[in-house]
């Protein structure tokens, strides 16, 4: 699903009416999807059936009263706030809010009354085109919605968001916060660049009639995952594989007192689907990995075994190396030796990467790295974390490109840069998974995929689209409060369950 600017969603659009599209038909179809977005939403959260509008000038505001329409045939009470003097609207917002009006949609004769007898809010004050500061009295109802707490589903844009780079040009309170965005057509750039994502929420996509073809006739350097592209690429599962086939691992990975990262990684690359996984890790930490799953293969190793710890890494499938092995000055010299004499594909994370840093130590072609922005700011010898920007965005495409590798980087949302290829956004996910070890587990899902036979790019996409559902499970069972990193693993089976169906 291509990611565009609203200038060129505007262009899309214009080529299509130029061609015999309706824009009364699109806002039909649009505010119709948004309708059936706000049902789901209210039925999956049993909430009532109260909908307050927010509705500005312009077309959106029209998707919002259409959206109003369609809740009122299926027996909502829906009160709308025309916060513009509706003789000044766009022609298309004055004739749905007739239409709302004729339907039984009630008006709000108080601001504040209105919230409290509403349930959940849909945000129709500015679309993707608005610049420029929120002036009131939309400074006053994008802060009282938030205010509100009450889950605001948000038509294509969060009202008072920079569609383009995810900025307010006020401050941040004059953006809506909302629970959903129901986006038309195509996602926005702006949802995914520098604070965009803290005000998306989860993303809805509506289908609001406009012809395949012109959007691929457009140009994007972003690309949003979505089920259409992650469900071709899981490994094909034979009836008659044994568990080589099913995937080697080895990982070297763990620490003396820190022994977490490495079960993390090796019970995930197990959930992963990896028929067998070995855990290579320093002498002395035997008692330390007792908890570890019974399944697991440990082999004590010491930092001058670099020849035996290279070779059961390269008779493996895929490997993966860093999580929670330490910074010492004998791990260093290890992986000095044995990062260039890896020949199988390998998922670098943790402390590897900073190791890699700092001694300015050559990646291995073809490897996957799954930095934090932290990380990735040491690999770029950056003196600060970045501001998520499409300038920021190109350098770590440069990084990738300029050393063959697969690039990660984790966050919310996650990138994923590969040579030669668009970069990809992950859209999946929960707050509550930025909890110490969620990258260990995806560090390990993703060498569960390598050794299953998936391209680096391929086992990136899959890795972080399924990690980021299994997410979304946990914090659905656990809430985002309460869901810690071995959550996730053990909800991956809901994740690739959903593929299987």
């Amino acid at each position: 699903m291509k990611i565009v600017s609203p200038h060129q969603m505007s262009d899309i659009e214009s080529l299509a009416y130029r061609d015999g599209s309706s824009e009364s038909d699109f806002m039909e179809e649009a505010g119709s999807g948004v309708a059936l977005v706000v049902h789901d939403f209210v039925e999956n959260n049993d909430l009532e059936r109260n909908i307050i509008l927010l509705c500005g000038k312009g077309n959106n505001g029209g998707d919002a009263y259409v959206a109003g329409v369609h809740l009122l045939h299926l027996e909502y009470e829906v009160m709308a706030i025309q916060a513009h003097p509706i003789e000044e609207c766009s022609s298309l917002c004055k004739i749905n809010y007739e239409r709302f009006v004729h339907e039984g949609g009630r008006l709000a004769d108080d601001d504040f009354s209105a919230f409290q007898k509403s349930c959940v809010i849909i945000d129709g004050l500015f679309g993707t085109g608005f610049r420029g500061g929120v002036q009131e009295p939309f400074l006053s109802l994008i802060r009282m919605a938030n205010a509100s707490k009450l889950p605001i589903i948000a038509v294509d844009i969060p009202s008072g968001l920079n569609g383009d780079t995810g900025q307010s040009e006020t401050d941040s309170e004059s953006v809506i916060i909302a629970a959903e965005t129901a986006f038309l057509g195509l996602p926005k750039r702006g949802f995914f660049l520098n604070g965009g994502w803290d005000h998306v929420g989860k993303l809805r996509y509506v289908d609001f009639g406009l012809p395949k073809r012109y959007i691929e006739e457009s140009k994007t350097d972003l690309v949003m995952l979505s089920d259409d592209i992650v469900k071709p690429l899981l490994p094909v599962i034979k009836r008659s594989r044994h568990k080589y086939q099913a995937g080697y691992v080895v990982g070297l990975a763990g620490s003396p007192g820190m022994p977490g990262a490495a079960i993390l990684s090796s019970t995930a690359a197990y959930r992963g689907g990896a028929g067998i996984v070995k855990l290579l890790h320093r002498e002395g930490m035997q008692d330390e990995l007792a908890s570890s799953p019974p399944e697991l293969i440990k082999i004590p190793f010491r930092p001058n075994d670099s020849e035996r710890v290279v070779g059961y890494l390269n008779d493996a499938n895929a490997c993966f190396i860093g999580p929670g092995i330490g910074m010492t000055r004998e791990i260093r010299d290890l992986l000095k030796i044995v990062l260039p004499k890896i020949s199988k594909p390998c998922v670098i994370d943790a402390e590897g990467l900073s190791i890699i840093a700092e001694e300015a130590i050559a990646l291995p072609k073809g490897a996957i790295i799954t930095p934090h922005t932290g990380e990735m700011a040491r690999l770029l010898k950056m003196n600060s974390h970045p501001i998520i920007d499409e300038e920021y965005l190109m350098t770590c495409r440069k990084f990738a490109e300029s050393n063959a590798v697969t690039l990660v980087l984790k966050g919310g949302p996650t990138y994923i840069f590969h040579p030669g290829c668009q970069i990809f956004v992950n859209p999946t996910g929960d707050p509550g998974m930025a909890t110490a070890g969620s990258g260990d587990v995806l560090t390990g899902l993703i060498a569960a995929l390598l050794a299953q036979g998936l391209s680096p790019l391929d086992a990136a996409i899959v890795g972080v689209y399924v990690h980021g559902l299994a997410g979304e499970h946990a914090a659905a069972e656990l809430t985002s409060y309460g869901m810690m990193a071995s959550d996730i693993y053990f909800h991956f089976p809901e994740a690739f369950k959903f593929y299987h169906l």
